[in-house]
Order: structure tokens, then C-alpha cells, then sequence
């Protein structure tokens, strides 16, 4: 079976995450495709494969005869589609020997244009598969599932000599808790690759160190004909929060290893005002120094308005997980030749996010990131094709076999 086709059954169940969730996994849905993962793995000859309580789906293949000595390898990717865009009653639209030209949207009417979209000339010929434009199609990741998937029966079919080979399926990743509960010693493996993407030939090891920032202002409200010298607007000094940041320095005017400050969320009145900041840098130094500007500010707002007036919180969300892949260098290196010899050019480009890779990396698991073949996550222009698939298949296959010969 090719991947794709395994692609078109996952991506029909429901399997977005929560945000708002204080629940492990935060959706229930999301062992429904938990269960039929691990019936498919048993099928295929992964006789340990199961989910657990927090739904976690892990499963080994021992080694063959004679290569017990070589390193555990593991493959993890995520069954949860982002809450950003719907996720529910997913219709996949197939389009064999894809044309090059603007795609319609049967659920819609509308189109993804080539001129917004010039990409999309380059895989004139291919199978090229979306949803019906009223949904995300969930290729992030449940592409990388099913590549994983197929990569194991490949390996059974064709008697493939491997190392331990470790399988790995988290919930939750796209609300930033996939390795939250990630059994690292029950999965078994030394070193990892999340494979979650875009296209393939690409390779992640470096990310975004990251932070959350709650700034809360707290005012005083008098009516507003009597309010000289008394009225402390909250609101107003909330935008002189946001003005004291570098305008440049937003999502929308950056790129490749550029940090950012993202104002996320914003409310309030004259009395009380949030603003909601995500920090972003791949320069440990940088991001430090993102963290104390933030710092600075307030106590600057706090020493004209009076203490207590601004409130910041700041906790750090995760860490750029080159540190903890360069010492396992093999990994990107057995990669790049992985890639090469299934073809195509291995191009390294950073992560502008982060990955369970990234949190797994801090936790023991050196875990660098392969690409999917995907395009336009998180929202109904997303696609994919079926042979970037396959190459995403070959590249796994050819990475196992690196280290077994190794």
C-alpha cells in the first residue's frame, strides 16, 4: 500500500486538539485514531504496539538476526490536526496527474490560485491532494504517520535487515503539550526523528527558543469629566507596552533565523488591560535579551505610572534543540545521504516554531525533524502529493538501512 492511500483514510477521522483543555489528551477523539494505529501496527507485525492512558501510541520491531548491536532508532510524528483551522468531516480531494493550474474547492466554489500559490506549477503531473476547502486536510501531520506506517510494512515485505526500530505516535503536539507525557525509556529508542515537516528533502534541527509573556495592566476609572489627574487608563498603557517593542521585530516582518515579539491576544478596559506575547529567537543570547526588554519596559511603565501598575509573566516553552543534536551529528549527516540517495538535494533550514522533537531532544532523545512533502499548514489551502509521500517513505527506508550497515 502506498502511503498516500493510508493518508486518505487518517485524515477522514477527527482528531483536533484543545488549547483550552485541562485534559490529557485534550480531545477524547484522539484515540480513535490512537486504536486504529496500533490494530494496523499489530497487522504489520508490531506485536508490542499499544496506546496508554494519555494517548500514546508506542510499538518496536526488534532487530534482525545479527544486527542486534546496532542503534536503536526511533520515528515519531503527531495525530493531532491544529485547532487553528476545522478539522472535523475532512473530504480529501484527489487529483491524479494534477494539471499545474488552479485548484477548485468542490466544498466551496472558490480556488487556490497558482498566482498566490506559484508552487504549485512545479507538481504539474503528480497526485496532488487537498481538502474540499471548508477544512485544514491534516497533512501535519497524519502525512508522517502514514509515511511511518508504510516505511514498517515496506520493511516486513521486502525483509529490510534493520536495527530496533521504535514507533512513536503523540496527541497534542499542535497545542504545545505532544511530550508532555512521552515515555522516553518505554520507547526505547537512543536517537529519533520526528518526522512532521514540510517538503521533503528538508531537515530541521534547529528551532525556536521560546517563551510565553502575560502582560497585565492594572488602571483606575473615574469619570472621565472629572478624570485629570486621577484616571490611570490601563488600556492606553498597555499600548505603550506594545509601542516600546521594536515594530520590526513581528512575524510579519521577519524570517529565517529573525526572532520575533507576537502580540497573540489582547483585551481590556480602563481599568484592567491584558496583552498576550509569544517570544521567539534562535540565538539563546538573543532570546535572553527578548526576555529582558520586556523586563525593562515594565519596571520603566511601573516607575511613571507606580509600582504594581504593569505586571509581566514569562515562562519558557521550549528550546532550540541544536545543543542537543550537534554532539549526535551522525543524525543530520546519515540524513543529508539519506535524502541524497533517494535523490533529491537535503537542504537544512531552520524551524520557525518548535517540534516534539525539540522537547524530546531536552529530554534525552536526540530528535532532529524530516519533511513530510506538505504545504500550507493549518488552513484549507493545505496540500500534498502522493509521490512527495513516497519519497518521504524512501528516505526513512534509506536512513534505517544507513545505520544498520554502519
Amino acid at each position: 500500500m502506498r502511503a498516500y492511500e493510508r493518508f486518505l483514510k487518517y485524515v477522514t477521522i477527527y482528531t483536533t486538539s484543545d488549547e483550552e483543555s485541562a485534559s490529557h489528551p485534550t480531545t477524547a477523539r484522539q484515540f480513535d485514531l490512537a486504536h486504529l494505529l496500533v490494530e494496523q501496527l499489530k497487522e504489520l507485525g508490531v506485536a508490542d504496539a499499544a496506546v496508554d492512558e494519555k494517548c500514546y501510541v508506542y510499538g518496536t520491531l526488534p532487530a534482525t538476526p545479527g544486527y542486534e548491536e546496532k542503534p536503536a532508532l526511533g520515528f515519531v510524528s503527531h495525530m493531532d490536526t491544529a485547532p487553528a483551522a476545522p478539522g472535523e468531516n475532512v473530504k480529501p480531494q484527489v487529483f491524479e496527474n494534477y494539471d499545474g493550474g488552479d485548484v477548485l474547492f468542490a466544498g466551496t466554489g472558490e480556488y487556490m490560485t497558482v498566482e498566490k500559490f506559484p508552487e504549485l506549477a512545479n507538481w504539474k503531473g503528480q497526485t496532488l491532494i487537498t481538502a474540499d476547502g471548508t477544512t485544514l486536510l491534516g497533512a501535519d501531520d497524519k502525512a508522517g504517520i502514514a509515511e511511518i506506517m508504510t516505511a514498517v510494512e515496506r520493511i516486513q515485505k521486502e525483509n529490510i535487515p534493520h536495527g530496533k526500530l521504535c514507533i512513536g505516535f503523540t496527541p497534542d503536539e499542535e497545542v504545545g503539550q505532544g511530550a508532555d507525557f512521552f515515555d522516553v525509556d518505554r520507547f526505547g529508542a537512543k536517537f529519533a526523528y520526528t518526522v512532521d515537516g514540510g517538503d521533503v528533502g528538508e531537515l530541521e534541527y534547529q528551532n525556536f527558543n521560546a517563551a510565553d509573556a502575560v502582560v497585565t495592566v492594572h488602571g483606575f476609572s473615574v469619570h472621565p469629566g472629572s478624570a485629570k489627574d486621577l484616571m490611570k487608563n490601563a488600556q492606553t498603557i498597555a499600548m505603550e507596552f506594545a509601542a516600546a517593542l521594536p515594530a520590526e521585530e513581528v512575524p510579519e516582518h521577519t524570517e529565517g533565523f529573525e526572532g520575533f515579539f507576537h502580540l497573540c491576544q489582547m483585551s481590556g478596559d480602563v481599568t484592567t488591560a491584558k496583552l498576550h506575547y509569544i517570544i521567539r529567537d534562535h540565538d539563546g543570547e538573543k532570546f535572553a535579551a527578548r526576555k529582558a526588554l520586556m523586563e525593562e519596559i515594565t519596571a520603566r511603565l511601573n516607575a511613571e505610572h507606580g509600582a504594581g501598575t504593569v505586571v509581566l509573566e514569562l515562562k519558557d516553552s521550549y528550546y532550540n534543540m541544536e545543543e542537543k543534536v550537534k554532539p549526535h551529528f551522525h543524525l543530520i549527516e546519515n540524513a543529508e545521504k539519506a535524502i541524497r540517495e533517494a535523490g533529491l538535494e537535503a537542504r537544512i533550514v531552520p524551524i520557525r516554531g518548535g517540534t516534539d522533537g525539540a522537547r524530546l531532544s531536552f529530554m534525552g532523545l536526540p530528535c532532529p525533524n524530516l519533511g513530510t512533502g506538505g504545504f500550507n499548514f493549518h488552513g484549507p489551502c493545505e496540500y500534498i502529493t502522493a509521490e512527495k509521500m513516497d519519497q518521504s517513505v524512501q528516505i526513512i527506508l534509506n536512513i534505517i538501512s544507513i545505520y544498520a550497515e554502519q
